[in-house]
């Protein structure tokens, strides 16, 4: 893995001697275009690839580039390699305003966000061609001098895009190598989950946006000068992000090379038609081969390859780099009789004590329904609280408000004395929450060690991946998961992915667990290992809170018990006390049998 960078330079220097083999210029502009798609196309799947957020407005910042530079050009006669920062900085600066207004709206994903980045395109396209930036005629670069870098013209733009090129395959790869990867990487499976987790969602989003836009630009000034005449009607067309889809889908878009791999295959095909004189074939087999990758490749030639050299015995690569196997990050597991004795990493064992959260006057409406209506709360440090009640009394609201995965309509929530309402969950996560989900909500594409991981790098503060694997094997083994450390989360089963949920709250190194129903689908004696190892989790100095309704589980576990009714609080004390109470029982049973 840290070889990477190595040969990504290697490969680019061995590159750059091509010009010096005296082949035709035709060969130069080949490989100039193949080089100009592997930057398109991995620039892109930087937003969509790793995050999910599928854009079709990356020919807007690839034109925003072309034209910045032209501008430059044409009418201020700047210097050509002087344009392409300015390029880069407006595409980007594009970007970010775009996405610090959409990614502020939760309901825009999935389609709504790819309307909305197509729109774009030819909103843009239509002010440039209405203005002096092109005027309707387009804009002749023809009198601009080419940057003696290579023995010819062609030579110098295949230069260029090589570097473009390199620097694009770096950068990929360093984020997805890096925390910011593994972040990007957890927002594609679970936005929600990845905020509660610690990942800072938005500003992730927005940075990937805006490196994206960066190398497009970069991309789009380089294209301009190669093009020698510019007009709009060839720029911002749905041309540049269906071609660059097609790539990254082809190649693979978990995988920072995947579409380095699709830009090849595609260009060369598209060359291969137009040299035998159909063009038209060419583009109607590159329509084909995305709809034979989404039906029968779904992750892309490169992990299909990778599954082939596992089969035969080769080295494996990872699919994705959030995806290591199990050797790659072993560390020698805590002895069974230390994990037994409930000895996790940092173990602190803490006594009953003052206050660690106080919820006072919590409001939740949800369109008028109230599900929380004005809740005293108060947790105490090293105690597990049980929060019971009937079906619907708002027992996993609390949970998601005082998360953060809600935001409270009024109310009060102080955590160690500091005001947790107003703000967002991924601070919340940071300041010591943590909390498992009723339905687990693991996220798929990664392993069960990076699940784990992601909640020690974000909640737990460990900024280097390595490290936080490592840590995350001792979470693992801590819930009887290091050797199903290198599986899926669909490779689980309901108990494995209960458990999965809670190694991944407590590699956070939270002071407040909040566990919503982790019980809920175990059988008996599953409940009596998740029993013990909640426990093992109060030992280790984490306060709890429990919702349940497996009261045996209630009735071995907890401190004390606080009852919900109808989002009111209806009792609190000792379980086996407030469970014997008439208006607990009727609310649980109803009049008619409470009193029979």
């Amino acid at each position: 893995m840290k070889r990477t960078p190595l040969v990504i330079v290697a490969a680019a220097a061995a590159l750059a001697f091509v010009p010096q083999l005296g082949l035709p210029a035709f060969y130069d502009s080949l490989l100039y275009l193949m080089l100009h798609w592997i930057v398109l196309a991995t620039s892109w799947n930087i937003l969509s690839g790793y995050t999910g957020y599928f854009s079709f407005g990356h020919g807007a910042f690839f034109g925003a580039g072309l034209y910045t530079t032209t501008t430059l050009l044409a009418r201020y006669e700047w210097p050509f390699l002087w344009t392409l920062p300015v390029a880069a900085a407006v595409a980007a600066l594009l970007g970010v305003v775009l996405g610090a207004i959409v990614f502020r709206v939760k309901g825009v994903r999935g389609e709504l966000f790819a309307l909305l980045t197509l729109a774009i395109t030819f909103v843009i396209g239509t002010i440039v061609v209405n203005t002096p930036l092109d005027g309707g005629s387009g804009v002749s670069l023809s009198g601009v001098p080419v940057p003696k870098i290579g023995p010819r013209a062609s030579s110098t733009f295949y230069l260029l895009a090589l570097v473009a090129a390199t620097a694009t395959m770096l950068v990929a790869w360093w984020i997805a190598a890096s925390r910011f990867g593994a972040g990007l990487f957890a927002i594609h499976d679970d936005e929600d989950a990845a905020e509660v987790l610690g990942v800072p969602t938005y500003r992730y989003k927005l940075y990937a946006l805006a490196v994206s836009c960066a190398l497009a630009g970069i991309a789009g000034g380089i294209h301009a000068l190669f093009l020698s005449y510019v007009t709009v009607g060839e720029v911002f067309t749905i041309t540049v992000p269906l071609t660059v889809v097609l790539m990254s889908v082809l190649g693979g878009t978990r995988h920072w090379a995947g579409p380095a791999i699709g830009a090849i295959a595609i260009t060369g095909l598209l060359y291969a038609f137009t040299a035998a004189d159909h063009a038209v074939a060419g583009k109607a087999a590159s329509g084909a081969i995305l709809i034979a990758a989404i039906l029968f490749m779904p992750d892309g030639i490169l992990p299909r390859l990778q599954r082939l050299f596992r089969r035969g015995g080769a080295a494996a690569v990872a699919v994705t780099p959030a995806v290591p196997t199990a050797d790659a990050f072993a560390v020698p597991a805590p002895a069974p009789a230390a994990v037994a004795a409930g000895n996790a990493p940092a173990a602190v064992p803490a006594a009953i004590g003052e206050a660690l959260l106080r919820v006072r006057g919590l409001h939740k409406s949800f369109r008028g329904v109230k599900a929380l209506a004005g809740v005293d709360i108060e947790v105490r440090r090293g105690e597990i609280l049980g929060l019971l009640g009937p079906n619907g009394s708002g027992k996993s609201t609390f949970i998601n408000v005082v998360s953060g995965h809600y935001a409270a309509t009024a109310g009060a929530i102080a955590f160690e004395g500091r005001e947790l309402v107003g703000r967002p969950a991924h601070r919340i996560a940071g300041a010591g929450i943590a909390r498992t989900y009723q339905i687990p909500r693991p996220f798929g594409h990664l392993t069960v060690l990076d699940n784990v991981a992601l909640a020690t790098m974000f909640g737990g503060g460990v900024r280097d991946p390595a490290a936080a694997r490592s840590q995350a094997m001792e979470w693992l083994a801590f819930a009887g998961l290091a050797g199903r450390a290198a599986a899926r989360p669909e490779d689980l089963n309901l108990h494995q992915r209960k458990f999965l949920e809670l190694a991944r709250a407590l590699a956070s190194r939270p002071r407040l667990v909040l566990l919503d129903e982790v019980l809920c689908g175990l059988t008996p004696s599953e409940i009596d290992d998740a029993v013990a190892l909640i426990r093992r989790i109060r030992d280790q100095g984490s306060t709890i809170v429990f919702v349940e309704h497996v009261m045996r589980a209630v009735m071995a576990l907890t401190d004390r018990v606080v009852v919900l009714n109808h989002g009111l609080l209806l009792a609190e004390g000792p379980a086996a006390e407030v469970m014997q109470r008439p208006e607990v029982m009727t609310a649980y049973l109803g009049p008619a049998h409470a009193h029979a």
